[in-house]
């Protein structure tokens, strides 16, 4: 990632650098390849359709915070590892929880629940202090690209250079040119998706559209609250979701009715896609009459945990059909136990870095969705997953056939340059370039989107240099391939809904 050239990053005077080839094959005969494929990526825009990035943040286009604001509290790679090595002797200084890394307590936490650390600077210290715990990660990637490439950072972080390090980045964060919008601009992002709750108002997107960024900045209509009625917050968000449309959910008729107005408003606001993060991939239908009992029995607070776990997989068909319906390309994330240690999810509230991925099956569980819509016009499905073994066995097939049918990129605990290759390996050969979606950063981090795609670029030349060094490929159909995939795929894999076959 770095140059080899060894310094003393406390006491160097030249300023520190990545290298060129950072993330291309080391293999001589591969990386003048990988380096001429790579060149004709490098500055396309970025299409990011899948993120997590709060549109407020846009539309507000406020300054950014603190260093440890921007980089650290919210990002649950950086807080993960830190919490991780606690207890390691060569660990993280001063880090015994997540709440040492200005993690607030949730509402309703337990009492005695440790309070949040105020000092910003404090927090940037036990990040630089544990800035060797990354070393091999693509976070050490992303966030050397952002510190270096975007803020200019002089030095590598350790403890000796946290508190240069923060003021220089807090000196950058006060400048107009790093405010939200212009480093948006400067990123070149062509377009965003951002991801939001089913019953949101998108106020945010509707003072982005007034402001001419409406199609620039789309939403994502996330409805999973709502489609897990054994959640202990649903009849509330349900609620919500009543408001919302502007109707009371009092049966499975009306709930129904709520969500398809809600969709179509995501729609008037320029969505492209639903997102549906389950624990498994089941899409297995139930009959009206049994899905209006479980939506009773949950209005009433007395659904079993089968009967919600048969609504949810059945909720999925209804969403794949709504997308059959209004076009809206339906994406699905499953493969992930949500909140391991359930004390800290109490205690601090999900996304703090306990999500653990786990087997997932889709052959099966796929079906009922493929046979109904696999084929229809109007209906796409991107499905991805962090259950790697799935690639050549079950997803590749699958993309490989139906039409419907589109595999997502390597994602959270895949997109990693291994990973990232292993992907391609895996799934090429049964779903060739062309019925995959093309990258998604799938984060919040708003200033790692270019590393994210950075990287996705540079794999992808390393792949395609190796198919022409092999005689695979002509090396002008690389260099076709890999447009393609950093930038022609992804726009084509999430059309308008306005605009796909009727």
């Amino acid at each position: 990632m770095t140059s080899t050239t060894h310094r003393d990053p406390t006491t160097a005077t030249t300023p520190w650098s990545l290298h060129p080839d950072r993330a291309l094959p080391a293999d001589p005969v591969l990386r003048p390849l990988a380096r001429e494929v790579y060149a004709a990526t490098r500055g396309l825009p970025i299409v990011s359709m899948h993120g997590h990035v709060d549109a407020a943040l846009l539309a507000d286009d406020a300054p950014f915070g603190d260093p440890a604001g921007l980089f650290v509290t919210p990002d649950h790679y950086l807080v993960r590892m830190l919490v991780a090595q606690s207890t390691s002797p060569h660990g993280s200084p001063g880090v015994r929880g997540v709440h040492d890394l200005g993690v607030a307590p949730a509402p309703g936490a337990p009492a005695g629940t440790a309070p949040a650390e105020q000092d910003p600077r404090a927090v940037w210290r036990r990040f630089c202090a544990g800035w060797h715990l990354y070393r091999g990660t693509p976070t050490r990637y992303w966030l050397e690209h952002a510190l270096v490439e975007v803020f200019e950072t002089p030095v590598r972080p350790s403890a000796e250079t946290a508190d240069a390090l923060f003021d220089h980045l807090a000196d950058r964060l006060a400048r107009p040119e790093y405010r939200p919008r212009a480093l948006f601009e400067r990123f070149r992002i062509e377009l965003l998706a951002t991801t939001d709750p089913a019953q949101s108002s998108l106020a945010d997107h509707a003072r982005l559209a007034a402001d001419g960024w409406g199609r620039r900045v789309v939403p994502t209509f996330r409805p999973d609250p709502l489609l897990h009625v054994d959640r202990a917050d649903w009849t509330a968000q349900v609620a919500e979701l009543g408001a919302a449309a502007g109707t009371d959910v009092v049966d499975y008729r009306s709930y129904l009715d709520a969500l398809r107005a809600r969709r179509a408003a995501f729609v008037a606001a320029g969505a492209r896609a639903t997102d549906h993060g389950h624990l498994t991939a089941d899409t297995t239908p139930l009959d009206d009459a049994d899905a209006a009992r479980v939506l009773d029995a949950a209005l009433r607070g007395d659904v079993t945990p089968d009967q919600a776990r048969a609504f949810a997989a059945h909720m999925l068909f209804q969403m794949a059909a709504m997308s059959a319906e209004d076009g809206l390309v339906m994406q699905l994330h499953p493969g992930v136990l949500r909140d391991h240690c359930a004390g800290v999810a109490h205690a601090y509230g999900p996304d703090r870095g306990y999500d653990v991925p786990e087997r997932t099956e889709y052959v099966r569980a796929l079906r009922p969705v493929l046979e109904a819509f696999g084929h229809h016009p109007r209906f796409r499905l991107i499905a991805f997953t962090v259950d790697e073994t799935t690639f050549s066995r079950e997803l590749a097939p699958l993309a490989g056939v139906y039409p419907a049918l589109r595999l997502g990129a390597p994602w959270w605990f895949l997109d990693t340059p291994d990973g990232m290759r292993r992907f391609r390996e895996a799934a090429t050969d049964t779903a060739g370039f062309y019925n995959t979606s093309g990258f998604v950063d799938d984060t919040r981090a708003f200033c790692s989107i270019p590393a994210r795609h950075d990287l996705a670029r540079r794999v992808d030349a390393g792949h395609l240099a190796r198919l022409v060094a092999e005689h695979r490929l002509d090396l002008d159909e690389a260099v076709k391939t890999a447009v393609d995939l950093a930038y022609h795929l992804p726009r084509a894999s999430y059309p308008s809904p306005a605009g796909r076959v009727r």
